[in-house]
Protein backbone atom coordinates (compact mmCIF):
# COMPACT_ATOMS: atom_id res chain seq x y z
CA UNK A 1 0.00 0.00 0.00
CA UNK A 2 1.28 3.49 -0.46
CA UNK A 3 1.67 5.88 1.80
CA UNK A 4 2.67 9.52 1.58
CA UNK A 5 4.23 11.78 3.56
CA UNK A 6 1.89 14.06 5.89
CA UNK A 7 4.08 17.03 4.74
CA UNK A 8 2.37 16.60 1.53
CA UNK A 9 -0.88 17.69 3.10
CA UNK A 10 0.42 19.99 6.12
CA UNK A 11 0.15 23.12 3.93
CA UNK A 12 -3.23 21.94 3.59
CA UNK A 13 -5.58 22.60 6.61
CA UNK A 14 -9.33 21.12 5.22
CA UNK A 15 -11.19 23.35 7.65
CA UNK A 16 -9.45 27.13 6.34
CA UNK A 17 -7.90 26.66 3.27
CA UNK A 18 -6.57 28.67 0.45
CA UNK A 19 -7.13 28.38 -3.00
CA UNK A 20 -3.42 28.30 -3.33
CA UNK A 21 -3.04 25.47 -1.08
CA UNK A 22 -5.34 23.30 -2.50
CA UNK A 23 -3.83 23.81 -5.97
CA UNK A 24 -0.38 23.24 -4.75
CA UNK A 25 -1.66 20.06 -3.28
CA UNK A 26 -3.90 19.26 -6.67
CA UNK A 27 -0.22 19.69 -8.46
CA UNK A 28 1.29 17.07 -6.53
CA UNK A 29 -1.75 14.98 -7.53
CA UNK A 30 -1.03 15.19 -10.87
CA UNK A 31 2.81 14.12 -10.18
CA UNK A 32 1.33 10.93 -8.81
CA UNK A 33 -0.90 9.89 -10.87
CA UNK A 34 2.01 10.46 -13.76
CA UNK A 35 4.83 8.54 -11.95
CA UNK A 36 2.87 5.41 -12.48
CA UNK A 37 2.46 5.36 -15.92
CA UNK A 38 5.86 5.30 -17.05
CA UNK A 39 6.35 2.11 -14.78
CA UNK A 40 3.03 0.33 -16.18
CA UNK A 41 4.19 0.97 -20.06
CA UNK A 42 7.51 -0.37 -19.38
CA UNK A 43 6.00 -3.78 -18.30
CA UNK A 44 3.44 -3.30 -21.10
CA UNK A 45 5.72 -2.85 -24.07
CA UNK A 46 8.19 -5.43 -22.68
CA UNK A 47 4.97 -8.21 -23.28
CA UNK A 48 4.57 -10.14 -26.28
CA UNK A 49 1.07 -9.42 -27.08
CA UNK A 50 0.28 -12.41 -28.63
CA UNK A 51 1.17 -14.93 -25.51
CA UNK A 52 0.11 -12.74 -23.06
CA UNK A 53 -2.57 -10.68 -24.57
CA UNK A 54 -5.08 -10.73 -21.51
CA UNK A 55 -2.53 -9.12 -19.59
CA UNK A 56 -1.40 -6.52 -21.51
CA UNK A 57 -5.12 -5.66 -22.34
CA UNK A 58 -5.45 -5.14 -18.13
CA UNK A 59 -1.90 -3.10 -17.85
CA UNK A 60 -3.24 -0.54 -20.89
CA UNK A 61 -6.85 -0.31 -19.12
CA UNK A 62 -5.09 0.66 -15.98
CA UNK A 63 -2.59 3.12 -17.95
CA UNK A 64 -5.50 4.85 -19.78
CA UNK A 65 -7.23 5.49 -16.35
CA UNK A 66 -4.37 7.24 -15.07
CA UNK A 67 -3.76 8.99 -18.02
CA UNK A 68 -8.00 9.88 -16.57
CA UNK A 69 -6.81 10.85 -13.15
CA UNK A 70 -4.22 13.19 -14.64
CA UNK A 71 -6.67 15.23 -16.36
CA UNK A 72 -9.17 14.94 -13.79
CA UNK A 73 -6.80 16.56 -11.03
CA UNK A 74 -5.86 19.07 -13.79
CA UNK A 75 -9.79 20.05 -14.49
CA UNK A 76 -9.70 20.76 -10.93
CA UNK A 77 -6.36 22.83 -10.96
CA UNK A 78 -7.77 25.12 -13.65
CA UNK A 79 -11.28 25.87 -12.04
CA UNK A 80 -9.82 26.76 -9.43
CA UNK A 81 -7.31 29.32 -11.36
CA UNK A 82 -4.71 27.44 -11.41
CA UNK A 83 -2.05 26.09 -13.82
CA UNK A 84 -0.80 22.41 -13.95
CA UNK A 85 2.58 22.01 -14.95
CA UNK A 86 3.87 18.62 -16.80
CA UNK A 87 6.36 19.85 -19.06
CA UNK A 88 9.33 20.03 -16.70
CA UNK A 89 12.78 17.53 -16.23
CA UNK A 90 11.54 17.56 -12.32
CA UNK A 91 8.11 16.04 -13.32
CA UNK A 92 9.31 12.77 -14.30
CA UNK A 93 10.32 10.65 -11.31
CA UNK A 94 13.73 8.71 -11.42
CA UNK A 95 14.16 5.16 -11.50
CA UNK A 96 15.16 3.27 -9.76
CA UNK A 97 13.58 5.13 -6.64
CA UNK A 98 10.38 6.08 -4.61
CA UNK A 99 6.87 7.71 -6.42
CA UNK A 100 6.36 11.06 -5.29
CA UNK A 101 5.64 11.53 -1.83
CA UNK A 102 6.45 8.22 -0.93
CA UNK A 103 7.57 7.36 2.82
CA UNK A 104 7.91 3.30 2.66
CA UNK A 105 11.76 3.02 2.63
CA UNK A 106 11.14 -0.78 1.39
CA UNK A 107 8.90 0.79 -1.85
CA UNK A 108 11.53 1.52 -4.41
CA UNK A 109 9.96 1.88 -7.83
CA UNK A 110 11.77 0.03 -10.87
CA UNK A 111 11.30 0.50 -14.61
CA UNK A 112 11.24 -3.26 -15.52
CA UNK A 113 9.62 -5.84 -17.98
CA UNK A 114 7.20 -7.96 -16.72
CA UNK A 115 7.07 -10.53 -14.09
CA UNK A 116 5.29 -11.67 -11.27
CA UNK A 117 7.57 -9.65 -8.53
CA UNK A 118 6.82 -6.85 -10.96
CA UNK A 119 3.01 -6.94 -10.86
CA UNK A 120 3.36 -7.65 -6.89
CA UNK A 121 5.17 -4.05 -7.08
CA UNK A 122 1.63 -3.28 -8.88
CA UNK A 123 -0.33 -4.24 -6.36
CA UNK A 124 1.47 -2.20 -3.81
CA UNK A 125 0.64 0.71 -5.63
CA UNK A 126 -2.69 0.37 -5.75
CA UNK A 127 -3.64 -1.56 -3.26
CA UNK A 128 -6.81 0.49 -0.94
CA UNK A 129 -6.66 0.52 2.73
CA UNK A 130 -8.77 -2.29 3.36
CA UNK A 131 -9.39 -4.51 0.10
CA UNK A 132 -13.11 -4.74 -0.80
CA UNK A 133 -14.27 -3.88 2.51
CA UNK A 134 -11.87 -0.32 3.12
CA UNK A 135 -13.21 2.72 5.38
CA UNK A 136 -14.90 5.71 4.22
CA UNK A 137 -12.02 8.18 4.56
CA UNK A 138 -12.09 11.30 6.52
CA UNK A 139 -9.62 13.84 6.78
CA UNK A 140 -10.63 14.81 9.96
CA UNK A 141 -9.85 11.69 11.83
CA UNK A 142 -6.64 11.21 10.06
CA UNK A 143 -3.97 9.47 12.17
CA UNK A 144 -0.30 10.98 12.93
CA UNK A 145 2.23 9.50 10.46
CA UNK A 146 1.60 8.76 6.31
CA UNK A 147 -1.59 8.90 4.75
CA UNK A 148 -3.01 6.69 2.13
CA UNK A 149 -4.21 7.71 -1.25
CA UNK A 150 -7.52 7.78 -0.25
CA UNK A 151 -6.93 9.56 2.87
CA UNK A 152 -4.87 12.19 0.81
CA UNK A 153 -8.03 12.83 -1.82
CA UNK A 154 -10.26 12.83 0.98
CA UNK A 155 -8.70 15.93 2.35
CA UNK A 156 -8.62 17.55 -0.87
CA UNK A 157 -12.49 16.56 -1.25
CA UNK A 158 -12.91 18.42 2.34
CA UNK A 159 -11.16 21.30 1.50
CA UNK A 160 -12.68 21.96 -1.79
CA UNK A 161 -16.11 21.80 0.28
CA UNK A 162 -14.36 25.05 2.86
CA UNK A 163 -13.10 27.31 0.25
CA UNK A 164 -14.59 31.01 -0.23
CA UNK A 165 -17.82 31.24 -2.59
CA UNK A 166 -16.26 31.97 -6.24
CA UNK A 167 -13.66 29.89 -5.98
CA UNK A 168 -14.43 28.15 -9.10
CA UNK A 169 -14.31 30.02 -12.26
CA UNK A 170 -17.68 29.74 -14.19
CA UNK A 171 -17.78 29.67 -17.18
CA UNK A 172 -15.55 26.32 -17.26
CA UNK A 173 -11.59 27.27 -17.53
CA UNK A 174 -9.87 25.25 -19.54
CA UNK A 175 -11.14 21.92 -19.46
CA UNK A 176 -10.48 18.40 -21.53
CA UNK A 177 -14.25 17.14 -21.53
CA UNK A 178 -15.81 14.25 -22.65
CA UNK A 179 -15.86 15.08 -26.21
CA UNK A 180 -11.42 14.49 -25.90
CA UNK A 181 -11.79 11.85 -23.05
CA UNK A 182 -13.92 9.56 -22.31
CA UNK A 183 -15.17 10.17 -18.27
CA UNK A 184 -12.98 13.42 -18.23
CA UNK A 185 -15.58 15.33 -15.86
CA UNK A 186 -16.00 19.19 -16.49
CA UNK A 187 -15.67 21.27 -13.35
CA UNK A 188 -17.33 24.56 -12.74
CA UNK A 189 -18.03 23.86 -9.18
CA UNK A 190 -18.02 22.35 -6.00
CA UNK A 191 -20.31 19.37 -6.91
CA UNK A 192 -18.31 18.50 -9.98
CA UNK A 193 -14.85 19.12 -8.56
CA UNK A 194 -15.54 16.67 -5.62
CA UNK A 195 -17.07 14.05 -8.62
CA UNK A 196 -13.96 14.63 -10.44
CA UNK A 197 -11.62 13.33 -7.30
CA UNK A 198 -13.88 10.83 -6.29
CA UNK A 199 -13.71 8.91 -9.62
CA UNK A 200 -9.85 9.45 -9.30
CA UNK A 201 -9.81 7.04 -6.02
CA UNK A 202 -12.92 4.83 -7.16
CA UNK A 203 -11.08 3.89 -10.28
CA UNK A 204 -7.91 2.92 -8.14
CA UNK A 205 -9.52 1.33 -4.89
CA UNK A 206 -13.23 0.40 -5.96
CA UNK A 207 -15.80 1.57 -3.19
CA UNK A 208 -16.76 0.28 0.35
CA UNK A 209 -19.13 -1.80 -1.63
CA UNK A 210 -17.55 -3.51 -4.26
CA UNK A 211 -14.08 -3.47 -6.32
CA UNK A 212 -16.08 -1.98 -9.13
CA UNK A 213 -15.64 1.71 -9.96
CA UNK A 214 -18.76 3.34 -8.44
CA UNK A 215 -22.05 2.29 -9.54
CA UNK A 216 -21.61 0.35 -12.72
CA UNK A 217 -18.55 0.97 -13.39
CA UNK A 218 -15.14 -1.39 -14.24
CA UNK A 219 -13.57 -3.38 -11.56
CA UNK A 220 -11.20 -0.93 -10.28
CA UNK A 221 -7.15 -1.10 -10.55
CA UNK A 222 -6.39 -3.23 -7.70
CA UNK A 223 -8.65 -5.94 -8.77
CA UNK A 224 -7.71 -5.62 -12.06
CA UNK A 225 -3.95 -6.66 -11.23
CA UNK A 226 -5.31 -9.23 -8.76
CA UNK A 227 -6.61 -11.20 -11.92
CA UNK A 228 -3.46 -11.42 -13.10
CA UNK A 229 -1.69 -12.98 -10.13
CA UNK A 230 -4.92 -15.06 -9.29
CA UNK A 231 -4.82 -16.56 -13.21
CA UNK A 232 -8.64 -15.58 -13.79
CA UNK A 233 -10.83 -13.03 -14.22
CA UNK A 234 -13.20 -11.51 -11.02
CA UNK A 235 -16.67 -11.71 -11.58
CA UNK A 236 -20.03 -11.32 -9.74
CA UNK A 237 -21.23 -14.13 -7.42
CA UNK A 238 -25.04 -12.90 -6.24
CA UNK A 239 -26.47 -14.32 -3.37
CA UNK A 240 -22.75 -15.48 -2.46
CA UNK A 241 -21.97 -14.47 1.33
CA UNK A 242 -22.15 -10.68 2.23
CA UNK A 243 -23.38 -8.47 0.06
CA UNK A 244 -19.42 -6.56 -0.24
CA UNK A 245 -17.90 -10.13 -0.65
CA UNK A 246 -20.15 -11.59 -3.40
CA UNK A 247 -17.11 -11.72 -5.95
CA UNK A 248 -15.01 -14.42 -7.23
CA UNK A 249 -11.69 -14.74 -9.02
CA UNK A 250 -13.38 -17.52 -11.06
CA UNK A 251 -14.11 -16.14 -14.75
CA UNK A 252 -11.97 -16.55 -17.49
CA UNK A 253 -8.61 -17.75 -17.57
CA UNK A 254 -5.84 -15.16 -17.56
CA UNK A 255 -2.59 -17.05 -18.18
CA UNK A 256 0.85 -15.53 -18.04
CA UNK A 257 3.40 -17.34 -20.13
CA UNK A 258 6.88 -15.80 -19.15
CA UNK A 259 7.95 -16.59 -22.58
CA UNK A 260 6.36 -14.25 -23.77
CA UNK A 261 8.36 -11.17 -22.11
CA UNK A 262 11.12 -9.65 -23.72
CA UNK A 263 14.26 -9.83 -21.92
CA UNK A 264 14.86 -5.41 -21.95
CA UNK A 265 17.03 -4.52 -19.06
CA UNK A 266 16.05 -3.19 -15.87
CA UNK A 267 16.26 0.71 -14.61
CA UNK A 268 17.71 1.72 -18.14
CA UNK A 269 19.66 5.00 -18.67
CA UNK A 270 20.25 6.57 -21.75
CA UNK A 271 23.78 7.44 -20.18
CA UNK A 272 24.20 4.09 -19.88
CA UNK A 273 24.23 3.32 -23.75
CA UNK A 274 27.56 3.95 -26.00
CA UNK A 275 27.05 7.61 -27.70
CA UNK A 276 27.03 7.08 -31.24
CA UNK A 277 25.59 3.75 -31.39
CA UNK A 278 21.75 2.82 -31.80
CA UNK A 279 20.67 1.82 -28.79
CA UNK A 280 21.63 5.03 -27.65
CA UNK A 281 19.70 6.71 -31.09
CA UNK A 282 16.87 4.92 -29.93
CA UNK A 283 16.76 5.54 -26.20
CA UNK A 284 17.05 9.28 -27.38
CA UNK A 285 14.66 9.45 -29.51
CA UNK A 286 11.94 7.83 -27.58
CA UNK A 287 12.52 10.38 -24.78
CA UNK A 288 12.81 13.02 -26.99
CA UNK A 289 8.94 11.76 -27.97
CA UNK A 290 8.90 11.28 -24.93
CA UNK A 291 9.31 14.96 -23.94
CA UNK A 292 7.41 16.39 -26.47
CA UNK A 293 4.18 14.38 -25.34
CA UNK A 294 4.64 16.15 -22.10
CA UNK A 295 4.98 19.39 -23.82
CA UNK A 296 1.73 18.27 -25.48
CA UNK A 297 -0.13 17.40 -22.41
CA UNK A 298 0.82 20.68 -20.81
CA UNK A 299 -0.31 22.83 -23.92
CA UNK A 300 -3.72 20.65 -23.84
CA UNK A 301 -4.11 20.83 -19.31
CA UNK A 302 -3.25 24.84 -20.09
CA UNK A 303 -6.17 25.68 -22.29
CA UNK A 304 -5.36 24.04 -25.90
CA UNK A 305 -8.10 21.57 -25.26
CA UNK A 306 -8.13 20.98 -28.50
CA UNK A 307 -9.32 17.88 -30.88
CA UNK A 308 -6.38 18.98 -33.03
CA UNK A 309 -4.00 19.20 -29.60
CA UNK A 310 -5.83 15.55 -28.66
CA UNK A 311 -4.86 14.05 -31.58
CA UNK A 312 -1.50 15.26 -31.71
CA UNK A 313 -0.94 14.19 -28.13
CA UNK A 314 -2.46 10.66 -29.11
CA UNK A 315 0.06 9.79 -32.36
CA UNK A 316 2.77 10.69 -29.90
CA UNK A 317 1.24 7.68 -27.51
CA UNK A 318 1.28 5.20 -30.60
CA UNK A 319 5.08 6.45 -31.83
CA UNK A 320 6.33 5.95 -28.40
CA UNK A 321 4.80 2.25 -28.31
CA UNK A 322 6.08 1.32 -31.55
CA UNK A 323 9.62 3.00 -30.80
CA UNK A 324 9.49 0.84 -27.02
CA UNK A 325 7.84 -2.61 -28.45
CA UNK A 326 10.97 -1.94 -31.54
CA UNK A 327 13.52 -1.76 -28.87
CA UNK A 328 12.33 -4.40 -26.47
CA UNK A 329 11.67 -7.01 -28.96
CA UNK A 330 15.33 -6.29 -30.33
CA UNK A 331 15.33 -4.68 -33.61
CA UNK A 332 17.02 -3.94 -35.50
CA UNK A 333 19.66 -5.90 -33.77
CA UNK A 334 18.14 -9.50 -32.45
CA UNK A 335 21.10 -10.18 -29.96
CA UNK A 336 20.58 -7.05 -28.11
CA UNK A 337 17.35 -6.14 -26.29
CA UNK A 338 17.22 -2.21 -25.14
CA UNK A 339 14.59 -0.18 -22.96
CA UNK A 340 13.01 3.47 -22.70
CA UNK A 341 14.58 5.11 -20.26
CA UNK A 342 11.84 7.74 -19.92
CA UNK A 343 13.99 11.08 -19.11
CA UNK A 344 13.24 14.58 -19.98
CA UNK A 345 14.85 15.35 -23.75
CA UNK A 346 13.70 18.57 -25.69
CA UNK A 347 16.83 18.15 -27.44
CA UNK A 348 16.59 16.23 -30.44
CA UNK A 349 18.90 13.26 -30.62
CA UNK A 350 21.70 13.12 -33.72
CA UNK A 351 20.75 10.57 -36.69
CA UNK A 352 22.59 7.21 -36.40
CA UNK A 353 25.52 7.10 -38.31
CA UNK A 354 25.05 5.25 -41.55
CA UNK A 355 26.11 1.44 -41.18
CA UNK A 356 25.66 0.67 -37.81
CA UNK A 357 22.06 -0.98 -38.19
CA UNK A 358 23.67 -4.48 -36.53
CA UNK A 359 25.82 -2.33 -33.61
CA UNK A 360 24.14 -2.54 -30.57
CA UNK A 361 26.66 -0.07 -28.84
Amino acid sequence: MIRLKRSVLNRLDPQSPTVDAVCATLQSAIELEHATIPVYLYALYSLDAHKNAAIAGIIQSVVIEEMLHMVLAANVLNALGGTPVVDTPDFIPRFPGPLPGDVDSELTVHLRPFSTEQLDLFLDIEEPEHPINYKTFRSAALPEGPVTIGQFYGTIIEALGNLPAGSFANPPRHQVGPDLMREAVIVTDLASAQEALRRIVEQGEGTSRSPLEGDGGGIAHYYRFMQIKKGKALIATPGVGPVDEQYAYGGAAVPFDDTGVFPAPADPLAANYPAGGVARFQCDRFNYSYTALLKSLHALLGGDGTGDRMKGAIGLMMSLKSQAKAMMAAIPNPAFHTGPSFEYLDAAPVERPRGTAARAG
